[in-house]
Parts: structure tokens; sequence; C-alpha cells
């Protein structure tokens, strides 16, 4: 832990000058394209991660077809920062590697001066509260909000010695490091419970010939489509769309819309342990079961599965609509191209395994112990899944935190 006192004494008698960005950076120029190279690495608004700040792909495009898609060319040691939303805050510190490849007219290039600044010193920055602050009152646009060139170089920054920059640099750097390293080694161990437990539920799920029985959907349920309607701010019930669900099938529960309840939407209306399943778009075949205990009204792109309770129990449906045993069937039945549409009619050519079919009190009793066991699999993930948001969330804190301590300090030196 890093304490108040030492960075007093590391910033004791420090002279701070503050200059805009534009000028502690070099200008970029166009390029002339023919003359560097033949084909060039293109950096795209999507190419940065938001969670590492690296560059996780790049295409190959030709000196021909470069200069309609890109004007940039990034050196070295090039910060590049996306300026418009929703890739704003996608910031890069070019690499040896990336190094020659050029970037999208979405991307403001910050060459550093580097005897004046060291380019690691402009990365953290572009960080700060402060600069998030001046983002939010100097960009134009309402459709895609976003910030000139001449806007962000206009931004100013702290300015001490070199010495003082590169130390507090390998202060921040530490805590970037271990929060990555923290992500790493949890993300291993989720995706390593993940895998344990898609095992564990396929095998739960497969059954030995003769106690089985694969029952087409549209023989034992029936398939209800939303009610169509404009989400409101406020109302009688919760409405629940689409996007509403997350990738684990559970309801989000935050950003919450809502409908009043009316003649017309009452048959809408769900019930404990309904099931809801995304007919259309990227998210087709996303399943999630109602839980709550509040009113709620499922919108139109979604469909309500209704099973006959005699047969098949709405929980372990719901951890079979996870499976792979699902997956592998609607990747087959689903229809579309740009658009997957996966309609009630492909729903109901699907097909389940139901235990002990012959004895439906026996085989509720079964998918009942089945659901149970996921269930408590189900919690673990929930919960390491937690726990990898809360670490990673407290390392940004305490990195945000310490990189604002060294701000207000050299800002006090300023005032002083």
């Amino acid at each position: 832990m890093i304490k108040p006192n030492y960075i007093e004494k590391l910033l004791d008698e420090v002279e701070v000058e503050w200059k805009a960005l534009g000028d502690v950076t070099l200008p970029t120029s166009n390029i002339k394209w023919r003359e560097t190279k033949d084909t060039y690495r293109y950096i795209d608004l999507t190419s940065v991660s938001r969670e590492t700040n690296k560059i996780i792909k790049t295409t190959e495009i030709s000196a021909e077809d470069a200069p309609s898609r890109a004007k940039k060319l990034v050196i070295k040691n090039d910060v590049i920062f996306a300026t418009t939303r929703p890739t704003q805050q996608r910031v890069c510190l070019i690499t040896e590697e990336f190094s020659g490849g050029v970037a999208s007219t979405g991307y403001c290039i910050l060459r550093a001066k580097t005897n004046e600044v060291l380019p690691k010193w402009i990365y953290h920055y572009i960080f700060s509260s402060d600069f998030k602050r001046y983002l939010e009152e100097n960009q134009s646009g309402s459709a895609y909000p976003a910030i000139s060139d001449a806007k962000v170089k206009e931004f100013k920054i702290p300015i001490p010695s070199l010495k003082v920059q590169e130390e507090i640099i390998r202060i921040l750097d530490s805590f970037s490091d271990h929060t990555a390293e923290l992500t790493a080694e949890l993300t291993a161990e989720l995706t390593s419970r993940k895998k344990q437990y898609g095992f564990y539920r396929d095998k739960l799920l497969t059954f030995e010939e003769g106690n089985v029985e694969w029952k087409r959907l549209g023989d034992v349920g029936e398939f209800v489509y939303g009610y169509a309607a404009k989400a409101q701010d406020s109302g009688d019930a919760r409405f629940i769309r689409i996007t509403d669900i997350n990738m684990n099938g559970k309801l989000i529960p935050t950003d919450a819309k809502f409908v009043d309840i009316s003649e017309e939407n009452e048959r809408f209306i769900l019930e404990k342990d309904d099931l809801l399943m995304a007919r259309t778009g990227a998210t087709f075949g996303k399943t999630m079961i109602f839980e709550e205990d509040y009113p709620a009204i499922f919108a139109g792109f979604l469909i309500k599965l209704s099973f006959d309770k005699k047969i098949i129990n709405s929980k372990y449906y719901w951890h079979f609509a996870q499976s792979e045993l699902f997956w592998h069937q609607a990747n087959k039945l689903v229809s579309g191209g740009g658009q997957p549409q996966f309609n009630a009619n492909a729903i109901r050519k699907v097909k389940i395994p139901i235990p002990y079919p012959d004895n439906p009190d026996k085989s509720l009793v079964e998918q009942a112990r089945i659901a149970s066991i996921l269930d408590k699999f189900d919690t673990l993930i929930f919960s390491i899944t937690e726990d990898l948001r809360r670490e990673i969330e407290l390392r940004q804190k305490q990195y945000e935190c310490y990189r604002d301590m060294f701000l207000s300090f050299l800002k006090k030196e300023v005032e002083e």
C-alpha cells in the first residue's frame, strides 16, 4: 500500500507546468501511401479492447484501399484515442508490433514530444476523471457524440520532470499489471468451472437407452409471441425485452422498462416459472425462467414456452436450454442470415430428453433432482463471476484512486 506521505515526499517542491496536449505532442501528417509500403495493418474502431487497452485484431489493407479507410499512420509510442461514441474511450499505446499500421479516422493520434513528456504519461491521463469530465463538456452530436482532435489537444495536463513522470508511471503500471494478472487468473478459473459445469450438465441430461424418450417440444407445449408496445419509464408491470436477458439466461435487474396493464395485454402477464425465449437476432434461442415476484409482461421479440406440467419441469427445461444438447439442434434449425430467426415453427422441432417416460411421477421427480443439482452448479458459477467482477472493480478503483491522488497533489503544488 502506498501511503499519502510517500506521495507528498515524491512531489515535495516539484515544479509542475500545465500544458495543452497540443503543445506537448507532435503534429501527424497525412501519409504518402505508395511511398511508404504496399500493405498496411488497419486499426479500426473495434480493434482496441476496452478491458485490456490493447489491440486485439487488425485487418490488412492495400495501399490503393488505404486512403479511403484511414488517414493516420501510427508509430511506436503513439497514444491513440477513439473520439466517437460508442467506441469512445478505447485507448491504446502503440507497441513495436503495430508500428507502421494505420488507424481509422475516428482516432486522435497523440505523439509525445519525449523531451517534455513520456508517452505513458499521456496514456494514463487520458483515463483521468478530469479528462472524462472534459469529454462530456466538449463533445457534440446527439446520435453519435464526438469530440474533435483539436478539442482533445486543448486539454491541459500537468507536466512535472521526466524523473517524476517515470516514478508515477511505475506505480500506476504496477496496479494495471496486477489487475491484468488477477483478471487472467480469475478468468481462467471461471472458464475451467464453466467447462466443468457444462460437462456435468450434459452428462446429467444423458440417459441410458430405454430410460428416456426424446419428445418434440411441439407435442408437449404451446408457444405464444409477446406483446408489441412502446417501453415506458414507469408503469404497472415490468416490460421484459430481448435485451433484458443476459447470456446466462438470467433476467438483468437494472435498466428496467415498464408498461401499463390493460385488457389488451392481460394475457401476456407472466407467472412464476414461465419460460421466455429470444426468437430473433444474434441472441436467438437465449432462454430465461421468470422467478420474480412482481407483475411483468413480455415483449414482441420473445416467445413464452408453456409446457404440460405433468410432463416437463420448467427448471429442468431451462437447464436443458443452456446445454449443448439444445444448441446443437437450435443451430441447425435457425433460419435467416444477417438477422437469424428462431420462431415457433423451429422451436416445435427441438427434442428434449424425458426420463422414465412411462412413469410421469417418477419422471418429474428425476427432472427435479437433476434441476436441483444443476442449480447448485449455476450458483457456484454466478458466485465466481461476481468475485471476478468485484476484484477487477476493486483494483480499478485503487488505480483510479492513486492516479487522482497524484493529480490532486500536482494541482496543489501549482496552487501553492
